[in-house]
């Protein structure tokens, strides 16, 4: 094939200049695979964006068992810490490989935080764990199902382009305070407070202990290094603050827990024995033997809506910020990128880790100039490596990684902020709606639902109804039953 012939993608329609050579000779068969040099990316890019991308969203493979093991089914069982942590990165592996594979994009996916609180904390209490890990494999056939309908796409197509870019930028706001929290820069003021202040600056207005010094000078060193253009930048400051934390940690008396989920020092042993035991430990409907039909489909929906919203906001803002988007902000094999979210929630159900789906971390992989699914092979790989080498995994602190998603939450936000069209105001408040309830919300699907909903009542209230699409009607009717889920199952007596 002539480096003079364009060839059009079947799945996005977008015009590609494919060339059989380079300037060191014919293209390897990985690069033709994940067409690396047609998006303008290396090998090496992509080694140094799935490194970036695992060391950023690492933390999973602690905190998701903690955030399950904390709850306690029906009938008073919890679930094992060893069996969780096996399963979480299990899961995390094959879906991240599997996205790389089929979707080409640098979008990993593991555990969703959010959906797994749904499943430990409104779903188990009122029945079995096999009961709920089943109902969340359910609401993955149904998102499949969407998918293969076309229907899934079709909602992400009519939700207009400036609305997309403040997805986007709600979500660069989103991991910004997500780093800034984990770091334990902001901290949560405590109830006892009584104060409107719901967050503030370290303990008590003040930035205390070493961990929170990691953290500034790896904030400060990857600005400096991004502002110099520097190859490697967001990896190079974890991994350089990393080495800094285990030297700290060695020379000063630093308390286990200040440091979060991982403590920088040199693990005892480098392996341990993976504990498969909750793979498949699954009931399909036996939920709704339990609560019955109606509460059970509303169970069903509440995750369904969670995945099928946060998964899309992430890859809208990962579409956006990677430069993989065409003039319409659609990704190339949209189709196959959200099937794979699909398989996703549903594989984590089946190896009860909650639901999988698309992490926002990923962004911290295309900041380091990831552009195709190979990042996602290594990411993928490192999650699979982590089923024996969990302890080595986990010596990377919070502190060190975190600095990435305040540095790439800023990258997002640059890029997207002029493309919204700040003089309709039609646009302008959902847009602003969208951008500040993300991370005020603490939730991506709160932040897109109250975008569309303010998008659909402000034009329609402009007499621009018509262009309000029929199906964007429908998502905005699915967010206020969302929304007000609690009133409505008092309404209809199941609760």
């Amino acid at each position: 094939m002539s480096a003079s012939t364009p060839q059009v993608d079947p799945e996005s329609g977008k015009s590609h200049w494919y060339s059989s050579s380079g300037p060191s000779g014919p293209r390897s068969a990985l690069d033709r695979f994940f067409q690396i040099s047609e998006r303008g990316s290396s090998v090496t890019r992509e080694i140094r964006g799935g490194l970036a991308t695992f060391f950023a969203m690492a933390y999973i493979i602690v905190l998701n068992p903690i955030i399950l093991g904390a709850g306690t089914d029906k009938f008073g069982n919890q679930l094992e810490g060893g069996q969780l942590v096996t399963a979480t990165a299990l899961m995390a592996g094959l879906t991240t490989v599997l996205m790389g594979v089929i979707g080409n994009v640098p979008i990993a996916l593991a555990a969703g935080l959010g959906i797994n609180a749904v499943v430990s904390l409104q779903l188990a209490p009122k029945m079995s764990w096999p009961d709920a890990m089943g109902m969340v494999v359910l609401a993955g056939i149904v998102l499949m199902v969407l998918v293969a309908s076309g229907l899934r796409q079709r909602v992400m197509d009519a939700i207009p382009n400036g609305l997309r870019r403040a997805i986007a930028i709600g979500i660069g706001l989103f991991i910004s305070l997500i780093g800034l929290v984990d770091a334990g820069f902001v901290t949560r003021n405590p109830d006892s407070a009584n104060t409107t202040v719901p967050l503030g600056l370290g303990q008590g207005g003040q930035l205390q202990g070493w961990p929170v010094l990691i953290f500034v000078l790896g904030l400060v060193l990857m600005f400096i290094l991004t502002v110099r253009r520097f190859q490697g930048a967001i990896l190079l400051g974890i991994a350089v603050m990393t080495f800094v934390a285990i030297l700290l940690n060695t020379m000063v008396t630093v308390p286990d827990e200040a440091w979060g989920l991982a403590v920088p020092k040199v693990p005892d042993s480098l392996v341990g024995t993976p504990d498969f035991g909750l793979i498949g430990d699954v009931s399909l409907f036996g939920g709704f033997h339990e609560v019955g039909w109606l509460t059970g489909c509303l169970f069903v929906f509440t995750v369904l809506l969670s995945g099928f919203f946060d998964a899309m906001g992430t890859i809208i803002g990962v579409g956006e910020e990677s430069g993989l988007t065409n003039e319409q902000g659609q990704l190339p094999r949209m189709g196959r990128l959200l099937f794979v979210d699909g398989i996703g929630v549903a594989g984590g159900g089946f190896g009860s880790c909650s639901a999988n789906t698309c992490f926002v971390e990923s962004t911290a992989g295309v900041g380091e100039g990831a552009r195709t699914g190979l990042a996602n092979l290594v990411t993928g790989g490192l999650f699979l490596c982590a089923l024996v080498f969990t302890p080595l995994a986990t010596v990377v602190p919070s502190q060190a990684a975190t600095p990435a998603l305040v540095v790439v939450g800023f990258l997002i936000m640059s890029s997207n902020i002029r493309g919204i069209e700040w003089d309709d105001p039609t646009i302008a408040v959902p847009a602003f709606l969208t951008m500040v309830s993300m991370p005020f919300t603490y939730s991506i699907t709160n932040g897109i639902g109250l975008g569309v909903i303010a998008f659909i009542v402000l034009r329609t209230a402009a007499g621009r109804w018509r262009e309000v699409p029929w199906l964007l009607n429908a998502v905005g009717l699915c967010f206020l039953v969302y929304f007000f889920l609690d009133p409505i199952e008092q309404l209809l007596g199941v609760k």
